[in-house]
């Protein structure tokens, strides 16, 4: 892991730890040392508590350089009292605009949980506690670009976007709470590491559950649950800031 923000990024307990700090001079993050193209990648968060407006704690992938494929994680934060909101996007090609965003079913300050990114060729699938949130299938033969080919390092980063972030703006960071903490802990990349060559350095990994998964019965009942109940915005169903029409892959069930 290589780290930016100097002393507001700690490694602990030789490295299965990390702690990130946020104050008026800067924010803080890391990166993973490590290249990959497709896997499934956990990481555990414990958010930043109480009055965390204008703050945002990110878990995602993205490639390098113009026409960058991402796959993100926010947690955008709020006044106290108030909900996180979970940010999660795709881009691919340099191209995003396929935010869906969810208030959680629990406090994510109080306790550590598990967030978890599982991106192969068939589709992406964002889970929290291993119930599945959100799902963007592979729908290049309609038109869609989808992240397949450039290789992605892992990342994790607190910052301030109170221009942003809270409530579109209208509330902003009180930096007589800094430093803002967030805690990482117990990274886990089952993924296809790719060397300087493009060679795959863990081929074997191409046989594990996570190449072809997808929602049994029960994920497509949790994900039904999720969206209906928790989710706060879907790009899919925003007519006014798409006009000339929502995006191919809207118009196929989002819970297969």
């Amino acid at each position: 892991m290589a780290n930016f923000g100097g002393e507001r990024a700690k490694i602990l307990n030789g490295g299965q730890d990390l702690s990130l700090s946020l104050d008026q001079y800067s924010g803080s993050g890391f990166q993973s040392k490590h290249e990959y193209l497709f896997g499934r990648f956990d990481m555990q968060l414990k958010l930043v508590p109480g009055n965390s407006a204008g703050t945002v704690t990110t878990f995602y992938l993205s490639s390098q350089g113009a026409g960058h494929d991402e796959i993100d994680f926010e947690f955008l934060g709020n006044s106290t009292g108030n909900p996180y909101t979970i940010h999660t996007n795709v881009y691919s090609q340099g191209k995003g605009n396929k935010e869906q965003q969810f208030h959680l079913w629990f406090d994510p300050t109080a306790a550590f949980h598990t967030y978890t990114i599982v991106w192969n060729s068939l589709r992406i699938i964002f889970l929290i506690d291993n119930i599945p949130v959100r799902v963007f299938n592979n729908n290049d033969a309609a038109g869609v670009p989808f992240p397949k080919s450039q290789p992605m390092r892992v990342y994790a980063s607190l910052w301030n976007a109170d221009d942003w972030a809270t409530q579109g703006g209208r509330v902003k960071t009180d930096w007589t709470n800094a430093p803002f903490t967030a805690l990482y802990r117990k990274f886990n990349a089952n993924a296809k590491k790719v060397g300087p060559n493009s060679v795959s350095t863990s081929s074997i990994n191409d046989n594990q559950s996570w190449s072809t998964q997808g929602l049994d019965a029960a994920g497509r009942n949790r994900i039904r649950w999720v969206q209906t109940k928790h989710m706060i915005y879907n790009y899919c169903n925003d007519r006014k800031r798409f006009p000339n029409g929502i995006s191919a892959e809207c118009k196929t069930s989002r819970f297969l």
